[in-house]
């Protein structure tokens, strides 16, 4: 390896992490660290983009050790200071603003549309995927909400259901790759929970928290999309871990289930699972249960024939897929998986292949072409 080279790709690599907003010192920390990472990696699977190698890596260090220091502080202002008596504070404006775009006179549907649009920053195609609709008819279902709101006054807060459905779907769109994202929809999720007992708010928080432990073994060199079964598991935060499985405690002691608290429930499981053969799959299997007789939801239903899958065979999971619909994004995905459990390689390649044309983001499509290489290659003699 040219270590020649990675010393004169420093001072760039720094650069760019400094105009992305890290502080100096900070950036040439994390650089250095990426360097060792890169001294220990590279002998052996050497990148074809070194500089964006670096980079990549570089920024998740740096990330990481933001949000520890972030979590550090959080932790030391929790026990050093007692809230002040008397009402409680007022909302933050963001915050403020997500009520008043779900206005009490919109649907909920097109509310979480307009809000996700006008507040959240989120782009027309990016609500289209996470409603499972065309673009052009969340265009038209934004436009509408935007005509029927104007000229009322903007005083009516609305609904708290629509606001978590909100959070939901932005903490779920940074979850895919927009950590800015993840953590804005954290911290308003914080400060919703401090002003509400509702137990789906704390179910909510709960969720983003379990969740958001892993994002740093997500991704592996090159930004290679890692399946929850192969990350490695202690890079996962476990500051983050604990507090979300408390948060979701004290929500399911309240009796009053609710969506947030059940997919919640399934993230906790995971994450206290030592290794991935170690995962509770019948107890997965049950919160998807729950979790189905409260939404309905197709997606559920999908992802609960993949805990099927697990926890009875792989067939038990195909059998579990009848009324499921072909069309539902990462269902030639979910059946590729289960085939290849089964044992029909040949199917699964073919589902692989099918699954990366229609995958919705780069990692994803480079992850399931990479999958239906790999099976194609087992079945050669």
């Amino acid at each position: 390896m040219n270590e020649s080279l990675l010393r004169d790709l420093v001072p760039a690599v720094i650069g760019v992490l400094v105009r992305r907003g890290a502080d100096f010192a900070s950036a040439e920390d994390a650089v250095q660290e990426a360097l060792i990472r890169a001294l220990e990696t590279w002998p052996d699977d050497p990148p074809r983009d070194p500089k964006g190698w670096l980079v990549a890596a570089a920024w998740r260090k740096f990330l990481d050790a933001a949000r520890s220091d972030a979590s550090r502080r959080g932790r030391e202002l929790a026990v050093g200071v007692e809230p002040p008596a008397g009402p409680a504070p007022a909302l933050d404006d963001t915050l403020r603003l997500y009520f008043l775009c779900a206005h009490p006179t919109l649907p909920p549907s097109s509310a979480v549309a307009l809000t996700l649009r006008a507040v959240g920053g989120l782009t027309t195609r990016q609500i289209a995927t996470a409603y499972l609709v065309p673009e052009a008819t969340m265009a038209q279902r934004i436009s509408r909400a935007k005509r029927r709101i104007a000229g009322l006054p903007l005083d009516q807060p609305g609904d708290l259901g629509t606001v978590l459905r909100v959070l939901y779907l932005v903490f779920n769109e940074g979850y895919g790759g927009n950590v800015d994202l993840a953590a804005e929809a954290i911290r308003l999720t914080r400060q919703l929970a401090a002003l509400t007992d509702d137990p789906e708010v704390a179910g909510l928080l709960a969720l983003m928290l379990l969740h958001h432990a892993r994002s740093a073994s997500r991704t592996g060199p090159g930004d290679r999309l890692v399946p929850l079964a192969e990350q490695d598991r202690s890079r996962w935060d476990t500051a983050l871990i604990t507090e979300g499985v408390a948060i979701l405690q004290a929500a399911l002691a309240r009796d009053r289930l609710g969506e947030y608290q059940a997919q919640a429930a399934i993230a906790a499981l995971h994450a206290d699972a030592p290794t991935a053969a170690e995962t509770d799959w019948v107890q997965i299997v049950e919160w998807y249960d729950e979790l189905l007789r409260i939404t309905a939801s197709p997606v559920v239903r999908l992802n609960r024939a993949v805990a099927v899958g697990e926890a009875d065979g792989p067939r038990a999971g195909l059998a579990a897929l009848a009324g499921v619909s072909p069309d539902l994004p990462r269902y030639a995905a979910v059946t590729a998986y289960l085939h290849e459990r089964a044992g029909d390689l040949k199917r699964a390649a073919d589902l692989y292949a099918e699954a990366s044309h229609a995958a919705t983001s780069v990692p994803e499509r480079d992850h399931l072409t990479r999958e239906a290489a790999r099976v194609r290659q087992l079945l050669r003699p």
